[in-house]
């Protein structure tokens, strides 16, 4: 299992318009599941965080939250869902920078970001880590972009779709070392971390916290990671930017955000457990999740 990170989790203050109706709300929420939808496929960042994040607000608010995901269309399928949900605090979605990029590169969404949905929290930033099939003949970065300039389009990178944190990465990486290496678009994240595995493509950009584990175990060749600077995850591994295309940085961000029309604003606590609830009216859960 991957090393993860401290995450800082606030989640869910859900105030009314009316005072009598947010006096009930506070009270009684969650009374029954909550639902979790994840646009993207099992097995990557966005799953392993919701799932995380679903048992600890179970056994937090003694009800259910379970994770539901609903890959496709470059996490359209599953966000215009939570779009249609009634905004009553009962469906959730898990998002990413994907959904931003989408924003720019898809112009006829069933939804609009910034007026279908409201934020809720952020869960987590992280950096990516840029790996290849072993048998990739390049030890370095500065080995693979010779590579990929002696072989244009001779080489492939697979990402978990178009649009996506890999696939954004991947084409600003050959923007930037000015190399010509196709995309391979996947499913889900776990295919594409799969492919490369399995020697089907030969780079990916994956999030750090999923990949390191297999860089490790020496199933792929660790690269570069795209931060500003050394993971504490991976410090014998430089940083892209450091190794051979200064300047590159890319990160992926995971969050929470609710139905336009989901009562009032959602406040971020900034204490551990849930005393806060009873500190800031329109609390209704905050906590600290530390995974060790």
């Amino acid at each position: 299992m991957a090393i993860w990170r401290s995450i800082g989790v606030a989640l869910l203050g859900l105030v009314a318009s009316l005072p009598a109706f947010a006096q009930a709300l506070a009270q009684d929420y969650p009374a029954r599941q909550v639902r979790i939808i994840v646009p993207f496929g099992a097995g990557g960042p966005a799953d392993i965080y919701a799932r995380v994040l679903a048992q600890h607000l179970t056994e937090q608010l003694k009800q259910t939250f379970y994770v539901e995901d609903r890959p496709g269309a470059g996490s359209i399928i599953g966000t215009d869902a939570v779009a249609k949900s009634a905004p009553d605090g009962y469906t959730l979605l898990l998002m990413s920078n994907t959904h931003t990029t989408n924003e720019s590169l898809i112009a006829n969404k069933p939804f609009q970001l910034m007026r279908d949905f409201v934020p809720v929290a952020t869960l987590n930033y992280s950096d990516l880590i840029m790996v290849v099939h072993p048998s990739v003949p390049a030890k370095d970065l500065k080995e693979f972009i010779a590579l990929a300039k002696g072989k244009p389009g001779a080489l492939n990178y697979a990402s978990s779709g178009t649009g996506t944190p890999y696939h954004m990465a991947g084409e600003l990486f050959k923007s930037m070392s000015g190399t010509d290496i196709v995309h391979v678009p996947h499913k889900a994240s776990g295919e594409a971390r799969n492919s490369v595995i399995g020697g089907h493509v030969q780079m990916m950009f994956d999030a750090i916290t999923t990949m390191a584990a297999n860089a490790a175990a020496g199933q792929v060749r660790a690269l570069g990671t795209t931060g500003a600077k050394r993971s504490e995850l991976t410090p014998n591994v430089p940083t892209i930017a450091e190794a051979g295309v200064p300047g590159y940085e890319a990160t992926i961000c995971l969050g929470i955000t609710a139905p336009t029309g989901t009562p009032k604003e959602i406040r971020r606590g900034p204490c551990s457990g849930c005393p806060c609830a009873k500190e800031l009216p329109a609390c209704i859960i905050a906590l600290r999740y530390r995974r060790r």
